[in-house]
Order: C-alpha cells, then sequence, then structure tokens
C-alpha cells in the first residue's frame, strides 16, 4: 500500500509567523527574478523592511542574469523603501554545487541542490547583516514545489540560526498576481528557468 504524504500548508505558517511581528522586522528576501518577486513584494511590505537579495549563479549565460538584475532593479522602483543588493556573477558556484546531477529532471535531484545554494547564501548574508528573517520568491511558481523549498528554508534555519520566513506564494492567485504586475510595469519576463540544464530542456520540449 502507497502511504500519503501530509503536505503543509506554508501559507498558513507564515500567517501566523506574521501574527506575530510587533514592528517591522527586517526581511533579506531571496528573488530568482523580477517578476516573480513583484506579487510578493506588494504581499510582504506591509509587514517587514525588506532587501531583495539577487543570488542566482544558476542564471546562464552572463548576458541573461544581468537582463534578470536589471529587471528585478526596474520593479523595485514602483515600490517604496525596497532596495536590492546582489553579489558578482559566478556560474562555477551553481555547477560545483550540482556536480553529478547534471542529467537530472527539472525539478529533481538537481533542482534541490540549487535552491540549497541559494537559499544558505540568503541566510548566510542575513546572518551577517543583521536581518531579522530571510526568505525566497521561489513558491510563487506553479513550477516549484513549495515543499520542498520549504523544507529546505527550515533545515537552512536551523542550521545558520536565522529565522526562515516560510511561504507559498501561489495561494491568493499569486502567479496571476505577478503576471499582472508584471504588465503593469512592463517586465521582461524569460521563457526559462535559467540555467543552462533548463534551456536544454526547453529545447527537446519545442
Amino acid at each position: 500500500m502507497k502511504l500519503r504524504t501530509c503536505k503543509i500548508n506554508y501559507d498558513l505558517l507564515m500567517q501566523d509567523q506574521i501574527k506575530e511581528i510587533k514592528s517591522r522586522p527586517k526581511l533579506l528576501l531571496h528573488s530568482c527574478c523580477g517578476p516573480c518577486s513583484s506579487a510578493c513584494i506588494e504581499r510582504l511590505s506591509q509587514y517587514f523592511d525588506i532587501t531583495i537579495f539577487y543570488y542566482n549563479p544558476n542564471i546562464y549565460p552572463k548576458q541573461e542574469y544581468e537582463k534578470r538584475l536589471s529587471t528585478q532593479e526596474q520593479l523595485v522602483k514602483n515600490f517604496q523603501n525596497i532596495r536590492v543588493t546582489s553579489l558578482p556573477y559566478d556560474e562555477n558556484q551553481y555547477l560545483s554545487q550540482v556536480k553529478g546531477s547534471e542529467s537530472e529532471r527539472e525539478g529533481g535531484a538537481r533542482c534541490d541542490k540549487c535552491f540549497y545554494l541559494r537559499l544558505k547564501k540568503t541566510a548566510q548574508f542575513a546572518k551577517e547583516n543583521g536581518y531579522d528573517y530571510f526568505g525566497t520568491t521561489l513558491t510563487v511558481s506553479s513550477h516549484k514545489d513549495e515543499q520542498k523549498v520549504n523544507r529546505i528554508g527550515e533545515e537552512i534555519s536551523n542550521e545558520i540560526k536565522i529565522t526562515f520566513l516560510y511561504a507559498d506564494f501561489k495561494k491568493h492567485d499569486g502567479y496571476k498576481r505577478s503576471i499582472e504586475l508584471s504588465k503593469q510595469f512592463n517586465l521582461y519576463r524569460q521563457n526559462y528557468c535559467g540555467c543552462r540544464f533548463s534551456i536544454r530542456r526547453e529545447i527537446e520540449v519545442r
């Protein structure tokens, strides 16, 4: 008999975290791209002082990385008191992290390693720079497993000793809202996840 896996409602967990807030804590929010972050920023900015952390060494090629970073910076100009911080582009960090998993399917072990790399760097940066929380926009995408992303975030939170903001930004039509805001702000929307392996997959599908 196949055992049923109980899914956790991470949107409710985030709501519980927000209810406990007594002031405006500082949140370092990892963002995969401007369009995905748009609805997340809109929702969270009433509760947190947000800094967008653009750390995505998985993106290929460098020109695409720079285009997405530029779009992220374009987006935050439409919100008050939101800034972007980023680290220098270094795809080798990503390639080293996923070595041995290059041929994995999208959403498999390679993606798990990628999530871990980016979220751990976010947590470390947040810890070193006095943030109260760290989080990510990854769960707004219908292609990302919010159960995996949040479990990885929780694991890193316990390791680094900084609070992880649970989330499932797909809830409340989050993805639909991100599309609406992208059109409203005339944002560039990419047609592949980001890494060289997802480009290969996109070509195979076509």
